[in-house]
């Protein structure tokens, strides 16, 4: 029977308990599993890290976004991983098919574990830091950092999608429904802001898929959506475009399947990825390691 590591955060959103010991029992019919629990931030890193120098089999981590992106940063492509969805969106494990129920998904794994079902994908890199499904600099970073300010409750969980989508209206309303270009893409002009995808969907509201760029596949290179500007007039309709995948029926700068992407900023900008804030940053290299990470599927 194989090993596994089970990387647990116990303040992700669907993480409790009686969750924990369902997926458990799913992951223990096809493998030894041995469980570790973050505490701190970027432990997911450290804990990945170790299971590829013990010579684990596999690693699953049972968390939200953030969690998948510390372990990401962790692995270095010789142990294949998986994601439980132990978030409130949790995009990376649901853009690979799986279920968002942790137990469903959890056992959709270890069917997948059992198989050696694997599926060899790329991963993007800003500045050095991975990541598995998005990157955004400007709007929608500006947005993740606004959610990460209303703090968490009292057990520990982050505010929801709702909570995100308000905080994108909060951006716009505080520069009056106006964004003008405010960073370079180089070799392709001037935009206001930049959503950067490894694959799509680009993130959910409950479970609706928000493309943005749909033809950003796991197998291939980065997608790059970027406005050239927003207006009050328009942004209702720019809004709409842009979070179904239409975008390029509006000034956009557009990049398919790309090696790398250099964006300098006119000052500093806000930079995320997979939701987790970065801080405010002049430049954001975007790189593609293709056929970086092997994922159970």
């Amino acid at each position: 029977m194989q090993s596994a590591v089970l990387v647990v955060n116990p303040f992700a959103t669907r993480v409790n308990d009686e969750k924990l010991a369902g997926v458990e029992e799913a992951l223990r019919r096809v493998a030894h599993v041995t469980v570790v629990k973050t505490e701190h931030r970027r432990h997911a890193t450290e804990l990945a890290e170790a299971a590829c120098r013990d010579g684990s089999d596999a690693i699953i981590v049972f968390s939200g976004d953030g969690g998948f992106n510390e372990a990401l940063n962790g692995i270095d492509g010789s142990v294949p991983i998986g994601f439980i969805p132990g978030g409130g969106t949790s995009v990376l494990p649901r853009a690979l098919g799986f279920p968002l129920d942790p137990v469903d998904a959890a056992r959709q794994l270890a069917e997948a574990i059992e198989r050696r079902r694997t599926r060899r994908i790329t991963v993007g890199r800003v500045n050095g830091r991975r990541f598995g499904f998005s990157a955004g600099l400007g709007l929608d970073a500006a947005a993740v950092r606004r959610v990460d300010e209303m703090g968490r409750s009292d057990d520990g969980r982050r505010p929801g999608d709702l909570a995100f989508a308000l905080a994108v209206v909060r951006v716009l309303a505080a520069r009056r429904g106006h964004l003008d270009s405010a960073l370079e893409v180089k070799g392709l002009g001037r935009a206001a802001f930049a959503f950067v995808a490894n694959g799509a969907p680009y993130t959910y509201v409950k479970g609706i898929p928000l493309p943005i760029a749909p033809e950003a596949d796991f197998e291939l290179g980065l997608d790059f959506v970027a406005p050239l500007r927003v207006r009050r007039r328009s942004i209702v309709a720019v809004t709409l475009a842009i979070l179904t995948g239409r975008a390029r029926s509006w000034p956009v700068l557009y990049g398919h399947d790309l090696d790398r992407v250099e964006m300098t900023c006119d000052r500093p900008m806000p930079l995320h990825v997979d939701g987790e804030d970065l801080g405010d940053v002049d430049e954001a290299v975007f790189e593609a390691e293709r056929n970086a990470v092997s994922v159970f599927i």
